[in-house]
């Protein structure tokens, strides 16, 4: 299964040149002649919007809505937050969003009862998976491992980390790099469907990927 992005875009533009950032973030504005210009664009894919805050020395500027926007002058605080126009975003900052890297590509492989083995389904994504990664001169992948609520906890976590080392394992046999794999386990803790204790979910019983 595919995802998308999970946090929108802060894109400043700083006098002739451009600033690229994550709305998540705490955003500094650069100490520098002229004006600074910053709006918030939601996520291209899942149109999700994030908050992000524009600040200097003299005060900061909170932008939480598609198109918000502020201006800030050497020495002074951002303006007043105002909303753009979807053409003023495209022709102030078109190029700028253009030459974003694309955001990472979510996969998730499910598992058979209490096993590393993947199902028949979840195993034939593999080739996609690689071909996400190829795609990426830069790949950085995170593998997390999950379980349904059968069995510990404290077992679920390590079933939930052999199931992540087994794909990484796959991955790395194809060619990928072992050193932008990072992994890790949820064990039990992030269920995908919400079930009792000692419940069997196959929906539960999975890897997920995330290829940046």
């Amino acid at each position: 299964m595919k995802g998308a992005r999970s946090i929108a875009i802060l894109i400043a533009i700083v006098a002739a040149g451009l600033l690229p950032a994550c709305a998540s973030r705490r955003v500094q504005t650069p100490e520098r002649p002229g004006q600074t210009q910053a709006v918030l664009l939601p996520d291209s894919d899942s149109k999700a919007v994030g908050r992000a805050i524009v600040s200097n020395d003299p005060g900061s500027a909170t932008l939480a809505a598609p198109r918000e926007s502020t201006v800030v002058s050497a020495g002074n605080p951002p303006g007043p937050v105002t909303v753009l126009s979807e053409s003023e975003v495209e022709r102030l900052f078109g190029e700028a969003v253009k030459s974003l890297p694309p955001g990472p590509q979510r996969f998730t492989l499910f598992f058979r009862f209490e096993s590393d083995e993947l199902t028949a389904e979840s195993r034939a994504l593999v080739s996609e998976i690689l071909v996400a990664v190829r795609e990426r001169p830069v790949p950085d992948l995170i593998i997390i491992g999950h379980t349904d609520t059968t069995g510990t906890s404290a077992a679920n976590v390590e079933l939930g980390r052999t199931r992540a080392l087994m794909v990484r394992g796959l991955l790395v046999e194809a060619g990928v790099n072992a050193a932008v794999i990072e992994v890790a386990s949820h064990g039990e803790s992030d269920l995908q469907v919400q079930t009792a204790d000692e419940t069997l979910e196959p929906r539960n019983r999975r890897v997920e990927i995330s290829v940046r």
